[in-house]
Order: structure tokens, then sequence, then C-alpha cells
């Protein structure tokens, strides 16, 4: 077998030195039998198989989401001790610099999901051959593409602020020292772009669950508008889809968590993950289907009978004391936010729980809407739950549809109550609880209410930082500093970027 190796590869050897004095621009690499660019994109198959890789870094931003709360007054990092998950330790502690290992996988992950985006825009008429491949519902498949495009491009200026900006094409490395650093504000015209576009020809429905629609689109785009302060816009745009009748509150709170909730009535887009492939490559910890970011959360060393539901996790993004307190007495999603493991131990004798305590930062309390359950995993147990992240939810439509009315250059503070209170009504299961404030009252009481029905969810932070509140709620926080991330340091080595104030 080796003397066999050794001939092949001295046959190989030979044939690039008689191919030697072609020129490079006639090397044709389908000789050496390898896929190219000229392989992609022939069929209407391609496109779709294709628009599917676009989602999939969707998957590998799952960092966004307990940053969310972490670096906010919602979460403590937790972990076994203080250099334990060292990225996220930093963030809470606000001690992180440009060298920080979760901060760079977002970025990358973000950028290489807007790579694969503009791979498709960029043959979408005609493929690299030159030959134009059209079929039914190709404007459709599109409009997912400018809606993920979208929001990876979101997920970069919110946390990072002014960002490089390209639409026209793939990135290749010799493009990358040419980069710069493009002003937010057009950031957000070419995400406003995409998805005006992406709503204007994607279907309200789909057949195949997760799937990006119309109603993801115009909900993303309201959100974009009222991080920028564009009330007036955002509010019909949101209210669209309320007098859609396309969603509706799910009655019981909790059960929008369980797998059996997940893509149901009150789902406006959640980004999917399963274990069909069972992930077992602890290289790429987070680039499997898995949500390893549920892991993460659930309570160290937990132990107890098979009727227990629950799974053992790492004890980080643990919610804190001062969000536990926010619930008032009656409200239903306390319990379905927080886990209070040393009650819930109490509660169920039957179980004979046992766990460790949380090393580093306990507060006692866990992520109960992402905690791990028994069942949901395959393979490498803890790469591979298949929790979906809730990202946009109608009840939220339903909060940002309320502040878009009360902040408005003409206020209807009616209507901002109306949508306020729908969430409420849901939370309490009355109607005693409503909010009759109006003007500035009204406003804090929206925001409170994001806090209560999302916590947990990774908005956190970023509303404190939106809304201008993050310097008095957030300890460490340094205002004309925090509300960004640093750039990631190899970026600005290697591309010549900019970095951030402060950083």
């Amino acid at each position: 077998m080796k003397k066999i190796t050794i001939h092949i590869a001295s046959l190989f050897l030979l044939m690039l030195m008689l191919a030697s004095c072609k020129k490079w621009v006639d090397y044709n690499p389908r000789e050496d039998f390898r896929i190219t660019e000229l392989d992609y994109l022939k069929s209407e198959s391609d496109y779709r198989t294709m628009v599917v890789s676009v989602y999939t870094p969707l998957q590998w931003i799952n960092q966004v989401v307990p940053i969310g709360d972490i670096a906010s007054d919602n979460a403590v990092s937790g972990g076994e001790n203080a250099s334990d998950v060292l990225a996220l330790q930093q963030i809470d502690d606000y001690t992180h610099t440009s060298v920080n290992s979760a901060l760079e996988e977002i970025w990358k992950s973000a950028y290489e999901g807007v790579n694969r985006a503009n791979y498709m825009t960029q043959y979408k008429d005609k493929n690299l051959a030159g030959n134009t491949v059209d079929f039914a519902g190709k404007e459709a498949l599109y409009g997912e593409v400018y809606f993920i495009r979208a929001y990876y491009y979101f997920t970069l200026v919110k946390m990072f602020g002014d960002v490089p900006l390209f639409v026209d094409k793939r990135l290749s490395l010799s493009d990358s020292r040419s980069l710069q650093r493009t002003a937010k504000a057009d950031v957000y015209k070419q995400i406003e772009k995409d998805l005006t576009a992406a709503a204007a020809v994607l279907p309200a429905v789909q057949q195949q669950k997760g799937r990006i629609t119309k109603y993801a689109a115009q909900a993303l785009l309201g959100k974009v508008l009222i991080y920028q302060g564009k009330f007036d816009a955002a509010a019909p745009v949101l209210e669209s889809i309320i007098t859609s009748n396309a969603f509706s509150l799910v009655t019981n709170f909790a059960s929008m968590y369980l797998s059996s909730g997940e893509n149901g009535p009150e789902s406006v887009f959640e980004i999917q993950y399963s274990n069909t492939s069972p992930y077992y490559n602890w290289g790429g910890y987070n680039r499997g289907q898995g949500n390893y970011a549920v892991q993460q959360c659930g309570v160290r060393g937990l132990n107890g009978t098979n009727a227990m539901p629950y799974a053992a996790g790492w004890s980080t993004n643990l919610p804190t004391q001062n969000l536990a307190n926010a619930y008032a007495a009656g409200d239903q999603r306390k319990a379905v936010t927080i886990l209070d493991i040393e009650a819930y131990k109490n509660a169920n004798p039957s179980f004979n729980i046992t766990y460790q305590v949380a090393p580093y930062k306990n507060t006692g309390l866990y992520n109960q809407k992402y905690l791990p359950r028994k069942g949901e995993t395959s393979g490498q147990l803890e790469l591979n739950y298949t929790n979906n992240f809730r990202i946009i939810r109608y009840a939220e439509v339903l909060l940002l549809a309320a502040e878009a009315f009360n902040r408005s250059s003409t206020p209807n503070d009616t209507k901002a109550q109306t949508y306020l209170n729908l969430v409420r009504q849901r939370a309490f299961n009355d109607n005693l609880h409503n909010i009759t404030s109006t003007g500035t009252a009204l406003r804090q009481a929206i925001w409170d209410e994001r806090r209560l029905e999302l916590g947990m969810e990774g908005d956190r932070f970023f509303d404190l930082v939106r809304t201008g509140q993050a310097a008095s709620k957030i300890t460490g926080f340094v205002a004309n500093k925090h509300e960004v991330f640093p750039i990631p340091q190899t970026e600005v080595l290697i591309s010549g970027l900019t970095q951030n104030n402060g950083y």
C-alpha cells in the first residue's frame, strides 16, 4: 500500500512538471477533480440548497443572546471560577478588551453569513458561467437571503457600531486590507433596503417551519427603525403585522419554551437548531447544528430521578436577584423566566434532586427559558440541544408598536396602552394590571415591560443602550465607551480598521 501511494505521488509530481509550461490562467481545477464555483448555481436545486447555507451561520452567533443579558442587569456570567468562560466574565465585569474570543466569533460568524448572502446576490441574475437560471419562487427565495443579510448586519451594527459594509460580492482575502468602517447610519440604510425588499416578495406563510416570512421581515424592519428613533416610520409597519391577525399570544406563557411550542402561533422569527447530525467537534464547539448556549445555562452537577425533566449544565448566564425582584406578584412570567433551584428542589422532594452550587457569582437562579431538558440532545450532549432561539415573538411586536405610537411625532397613547396591556393581560391572566399612564410615564412602562416579557432572551443590554438608561442601570458601564463592544484586535491588525472609542 505504501509503494502504491509513493507511485501515485510521483506520477502527480510528473504531471505537474509536464504542465509547468502552461500559463496559470489556463489551469482548470476540474482537471484535478476539484469542485469550483463553475459547478454551482446551475439549477433550481442548487439555488435552494445554497440558500440553506446562508441560514447556517445564524446558529453560530448564539453568544449574542447570553451577552445581551450578561452585559446588563439581568444576568451574571457565573461559571466554575473566575477564569471559566473568561470572555463572558470580562463582559460581565466590564473589563473586556479587543481580545475577546466571544466577540471575535460573533464578528467572524456574522461576516461569514454576509459573505454567503453576497455570493447568492452576486449571481442572482446570472451564474458564474453567465447563464440565467429562472424558476418559480426565485424572487421569494431571495427575499430570505435579503432578510438574513440584514439580520447579520443588524447584529454587527448593534454590537460594534460602525462596521465594514459590502453587498455587491463576496469578500476575498485580497479585499480585507482595503476594508474601512462604514458609518452606522449607512449600514442601517442597507438593512432597511434589504428588509423592505424582503417583505415585498416573501410569502405570509412558509410551508417549511422556520423559514423567513413577510411578517418576520416587517417585524425586524420595525425594530430596526425603532433602534434609529424612526418612530413615525415604525408604527405603521408594526401595526400591519398586528392587523393581519396572523399571530396570537399563547395563553400559557411557559408552553412557548417547550420543544412542542417551537414555531407556534406567537413565533415571528426563530433561529432553528437540530440534532439530526450529532456534532462532536469541540474545536468548533458552536459551529454545529445544536444550540450550545443551552448547555451553558444548566444547573451544574444536577441529578435526580427520571421524572425530573431537567439535565445538567455549566451554571453560566445566571439571572440576577434584581431581575427576579422586578416581577410583580401574580406575574406568570417570573416562574417561566427564572428557576430558583433550591425552591424547586424543596417543592419536588420525590425527584431526589442533588446539584452543585454554582461556584462563581452564584445567584441560586437559572435561566428557565433555555434550561437544558432531558431527551432534547444527542451525540456529544453538550453541543446538540435542539432548542430554538425565539428571536422575535408577537409579544415583542406589540411592545415595539406600543413604543412607536408613544414616541411618534404625534403620539397615540391610546394605541400604545392597548398593545402594552395585551401583553400584561396575558402575563397576569386579568385586566387588573393594565397601564393607564401616558407620555413619558407610559414610555417607561413600555421599556420596563420589555424587560419582564423578554427577560433572558438577549435584548436587555441593547434596550438599555438605545434608550439611554445603560449608565444608570449597569454597574461598570462607562458612557461614550460601552455602548458598543470593541472591534476584534485581529481585524484591527489584519484589515487596519480603526478601534472604537475607549478600547
